[in-house]
């Protein structure tokens, strides 16, 4: 990348985040199954067209994980939002795309995708060091609630734990039998508890006090899906070298 055209995309220690980004390297190629049936559920949990999981390397962007784009895609670095998210510890929101793009990178590709928002929380190593990041968009305005921004936080960390896991099976690591049905399960549960909860939200008029409760307890099932997630994959990855 010309690093003169867009300075602000790169972070004073990219040479540390790139070499934290190897391991990851056999994640660099479209279409990995795992991380396009997680931003699946992501979108599904957001009610968003669009979720991804990037990874951020040196020239470019990949998403290795995409649920509403048409194709996986590989763009360049100056063109993704992604490449924005990864230089902030908090969540990167961009709630009117169209009346305020983002003045790191190139508003043309977002334009052409008539992109309205966009919402991507960086994903980081052990260590710390953002290698890239979950997003969800929309081709509307509009702006994450404080609990959406939660869900999204701990749906990040549910993102990392995928990378660990994946590079450490490219490497020979071995996951119990009983894994994937277990995480299947866990998952089924909460999306017909979801699907439930707005089945009968259905039925209640917008903005009442009952419309509000049920959009909670979504949040709080999403959540919890999440975070049950996350510690399921802890747990696995327990015995990989930090």
């Amino acid at each position: 990348m010309n690093k003169t055209q867009y300075p602000g995309l790169i972070p004073s220690h990219e040479h540390e985040r790139l070499a934290a980004l190897q391991p990851y390297q056999v994640l660099g190629t479209p279409g990995q199954e795992v991380f396009n049936d997680f931003v699946s559920i992501v979108a599904k949990l957001f009610d968003m067209p669009i979720a991804l999981v990037s990874l951020v390397r040196s020239d470019d962007v990949v998403f290795i994980g995409n649920e509403g784009l048409p194709e996986a895609l590989v763009v360049n670095r100056e063109d993704s939002m992604c490449s924005v998210a990864i230089l902030h510890d908090d969540l990167t929101e961009f709630r009117d795309i169209a009346a305020e793009p983002c003045a790191l990178v190139n508003p043309f590709v977002a334009q052409e995708m008539k992109l309205g928002f966009y919402a991507g929380q960086a994903l980081r190593t052990p260590k710390g060091l953002a290698v890239g990041s979950l997003c969800v968009m929309d081709r509307r305005p509009r702006q994450l609630t404080p609990s959406e921004g939660r869900l999204l936080k701990d749906l990040a960390q549910v993102a990392q734990e995928l990378l660990r896991l994946q590079a450490a099976l490219a490497t020979g690591f071995t996951v119990p039998d009983a894994l994937p049905t277990r995480l299947d399960a866990t998952v089924q549960q909460s999306l017909t508890r979801l699907a439930t909860l707005a089945e009968l939200n259905q039925w209640e008029a917008a903005d009442t006090e009952e419309a509000r409760q049920y959009a909670e307890s979504r949040l709080d099932e999403a959540r919890y899906l999440a975070q049950t997630l996350y510690r399921e994959l802890q747990t696995v990855l327990a015995g990989v070298g930090k």
